[in-house]
């Protein structure tokens, strides 16, 4: 699926594209909302039923480092080319951001017929004293129903030996009653988290992810409406069990080895309630630098050829 078309925007986001961005923002911001309020939708599930989203909400949490490039994600102009790249293949189905990002995409016209997923974001910084204090700083989902985006994502790291959990139980809650009540769809991203040595460790054992995956499902007063996105992790086959939600992957480490990464995808997605990924790092910034190629294989790992 890489296409002179697939080129053409990348360029074009180079140039013209990003001086109107910038005149719109300093000039005329009131027609932002309207931008995302016009834009044309798409249903979160169709066709296949497989959803293919790549993520860009890592910058507002203060994480641009890619493998061993700590600043890697540091030029927002090349983000939105990688995301323009990513987002004219037509097996991406959507994207998921903050406020910032999403409307970017949709002042530079990258949304149209796509699935938007609002990002909740988290006020727990990587590294910061207060990381466990996971209050949410995004999106809440009044703002994602007035800017007609078609899904929300949040984190719950759940962490048995920091009070501050009990906070982010609280308000995740809430955030999905809230979600259930709008019919707005939620994806939860639940880990068992641990202080070592200083910094927040999250649990990859199955045993512990699904431990996660029944806390994350029990949140809310309805799960009506609650996806779940999740770790590609060993005994994949038993998490899966835990849940009846319908369940996205998430990327993993971008500094991996590619074919092993892709290769646990593809088991993965064979499994009953897996239904796509939510990738961004992995794909935006691979280690050959061909953003086209990677997504394109990721995309047929989801649609098929």
């Amino acid at each position: 699926m890489s296409t002179p078309e697939m080129e053409r925007v990348a360029r074009a986001l180079a140039a013209a594209d990003f001086e109107r961005l910038r005149r719109v923002r300093h000039e005329a911001p009131a027609t932002i909302p309207a931008t995302l309020a016009e834009r044309r939708r798409r249903p979160l599930v169709q066709g296949d039923g497989r959803l293919f989203i790549v993520a860009a909400d890592h910058p507002a949490r203060g994480a641009l480092g890619v493998g061993p490039e700590s600043m890697a994600m540091a030029s927002r102009y090349d983000l939105l080319e990688r995301l323009a790249t990513a987002l004219a293949n037509p097996g991406v189905d959507g994207v998921l951001g903050t406020p910032d990002i999403i409307e970017d995409l949709a002042v530079l016209g990258a949304l149209d017929g796509k699935v938007a997923v609002g990002s909740m974001n988290r006020g727990g910084l990587r590294g910061s004293v207060f990381e466990m204090d996971d209050r949410y700083t995004g999106y809440d989902v009044d703002a994602m129903v007035r800017s007609r985006l078609d899904a929300a994502k949040l984190l719950v790291r759940v962490n048995l030996g920091d009070a501050g959990t009990a906070r982010t139980l609280e308000e995740t809650a809430r955030a999905v009653t809230a979600a259930a009540a709008a019919e707005l769809p939620i994806m939860l991203e639940p880990f068992m988290s641990s202080w070592v040595d200083g910094r927040i460790v999250n649990d990859l054992t199955a045993d512990a992810v699904i431990t996660s995956v029944a806390i994350a499902s029990g949140l809310g007063a309805s799960s009506a409406y609650s996806w779940l996105k999740l770790p590609v992790v060993p005994e994949m086959e038993r998490v899966m069990e835990a849940a009846t939600l319908p369940t996205l992957l998430l990327g993993g480490d971008a500094d991996g080895d590619p074919d092993a990464t892709f290769a646990s995808w593809q088991g993965a997605l064979a499994l009953p309630g897996v239904h796509g990924l939510v990738v961004g790092r992995t794909l935006l910034y691979p280690h050959d630098g061909d953003v086209e190629r990677a997504v394109d294989a990721a995309a047929r790992l989801v649609h098929g050829d």
